[in-house]
């Protein structure tokens, strides 16, 4: 049998789930296809321990959910206020079958267009147009998006790392490790969620890769190490014989009844040492498998080979009519934004749906007009960022784009490369972000403040950044203070400045 449709998705994770209801609402003629029976295949196994590290504050004594959606790292955008996450758990970190459960319900209530069951063999791309293979049908589309999310574990090229136990085979419980040593190859969040498994039985947990640990607190980033698994890093400092070590693996092999590691350290001028363990586990993250693809479809990757390469819309940077969603999408904004999680994709695919309904339906990109006015601007700049939380969530990646004529012309959360690529050469352009201070702080928790607006440049919290554009060159950049609640309002501190910044902008169109 041979489908015939405009868009077709594979995969009924969050993000397949997300970009259907977009394209539902919109009406667009659409099919996903999923190859397990239900949704959310990866989060029925992942993570490990069930534990999510995506935050669900229920209580922000916030009314809008606009805003609320800040907190909510977990709920799909949908118009339903019966189906957001915070109604299937309360706890702050919740269980990963809370979030299975909510996926096959919004799927279920909104009638998304879904064929379980349905593995996709192989794609090809034929007189340009897609054709997925699955069983004995064809699924035939004009676009083709692919949010199959995680095809399997990054298994790195280390002589004997078939000796390890992977991630995805690693026990739940950390009984079976009392009074070992243990090697975990790897210092992501996988290897600090396992190593907080076995801390209570483990006599000494080594955690190894040739970089030190990247904390959250830092880069401001929910994908490097969180705060919640500082309990090995405190028994690192208290002596207790846990460690961390900053080295390549170069070796693994069978001594006895255990493991010996041949390691050479990062940081301490080229020392070398062999290591004794019990047990040895490889948590080392994820790649995408592009196998379904054959080479006239197969998608260039970024360096490292994990990730497909993509352009600033989200479609594939050497095949033309293929895009990504879910965590995919990341590349452009890589340990910056949340293009890896629910809060920050589901952002990025109302905007890819809106892309993607201009190309192949016709439909404009919404607009907002507005008057060439610099007060009337300010106001409307000074609403979006202290109203949005697509701005807030994919901080310094999307953008709001102002394109000055006789009128000002705004477009939403789009990324601002795309802006940039899209409407920079203008005669004037603007693109407002939010936007955290630098990274380098030799203290997160000690960080020397300046506020006063002339040096809001300084900012260390998040806050918003306007950005003037003419014919592609950035000529003028305003930054508002920060602020602690994120209001940013204040007529002295946000509002003048802004004003006079757009006013002279407005002045040399």
């Amino acid at each position: 049998m041979t489908h015939d449709h405009r868009y077709l998705i594979i995969g009924a994770g969050p993000g397949g789930l997300q970009l259907s209801y977009f394209l539902q609402r919109a009406g667009a003629d659409y099919v996903t296809l999923e190859r397990e029976a239900a949704p959310g295949a990866f989060f029925r196994r992942y993570p490990r321990h069930r534990r999510l590290i995506s935050l669900n504050k229920v209580h922000t004594g916030e009314k809008e959910r606009e805003i609320q959606l800040r907190w909510d790292w977990n709920s799909l955008l949908n118009d339903d206020p019966d189906l957001m996450f915070p109604s299937y758990s309360q706890e702050y970190f919740p269980h990963a079958d809370d979030l299975v459960r909510y996926l096959a319900d919004f799927q279920r209530v909104h009638e998304l267009d879904v064929r379980y069951s349905t593995p996709v063999e192989r794609v090809e791309k034929s007189d340009g147009r897609f054709l997925a293979h699955a069983g004995g049908e064809v699924f035939r589309a004009d676009c083709l998006i692919v949010a199959t999310g995680w095809g399997g574990p990054h298994i790195p090229d280390i002589p004997g790392i078939e000796l390890a136990t992977g991630y995805e085979d690693a026990p739940v419980g950390g009984e079976e490790f009392t009074d070992q040593r243990v090697l975990i190859i790897g210092k992501g969040n996988s290897a600090f969620e396992t190593a907080q498994t076995l801390l209570p039985y483990a006599s000494v947990i080594h955690l190894a890769s040739p970089s030190p640990v990247r904390l959250a607190w830092t880069s401001k980033h929910p994908g490097h190490v969180r705060g919640q698994y500082g309990a090995l890093l405190d028994s690192y400092w208290f002596k207790t014989l846990h460690g961390v070590l900053e080295c390549t693996v170069d070796r693994i092999w069978r001594e006895g009844s255990g493991f010996r590691a041949a390691i050479t350290y990062t940081l301490a001028d080229g020392e070398q040492a062999v290591l004794d363990y019990d047990a040895v586990l490889r948590c080392t993250g994820f790649t995408m498998d592009t196998g379904l693809f054959d080479a006239s479809s197969r998608p260039g990757l970024t360096p490292g080979g994990r990730l497909p390469a993509i352009r600033p819309d989200f479609q594939s940077a050497d095949v033309d009519g293929l895009y990504f969603a879910g965590t995919l999408m990341q590349a452009r904004d890589f340990k910056r934004a949340s293009s890896a999680f629910i809060d920050g994709f589901r952002y990025n695919l109302r905007t890819l749906t809106a892309l993607l309904r201009e190309r192949y339906d016709g439909v404009p990109l919404p607009v907002h007009e507005l008057p060439a006015d610099a007060g009337r601007l300010t106001e409307a700049v000074l609403q979006r960022v202290n109203h949005s939380s697509a701005l807030w969530t994919q901080f310094e990646y999307l953008a709001d784009a102002y394109v000055v004529g006789r009128t000002v012309r705004r477009y939403e959360d789009l990324p601002e490369d795309y802006a940039l690529a899209r409407f920079g050469d203008a005669e004037l352009c603007l693109t407002v972000t939010l936007r955290w201070g630098r990274r380098d702080y030799p203290d997160v928790f000690a960080i020397q403040r300046h506020p006063t607006p002339d040096r809001a440049d300084e900012c260390a919290f998040l806050h918003p950044v306007v950005r003037a554009w003419r014919r592609g060159e950035l000529v003028a950049e305003q930054h508002l203070l920060e602020d602690v609640q994120a209001r940013w309002q204040d007529p002295v501190r946000h509002a003048e400045p802004l004003r006079a910044f757009l006013a002279a902008q407005l002045a040399t169109r």
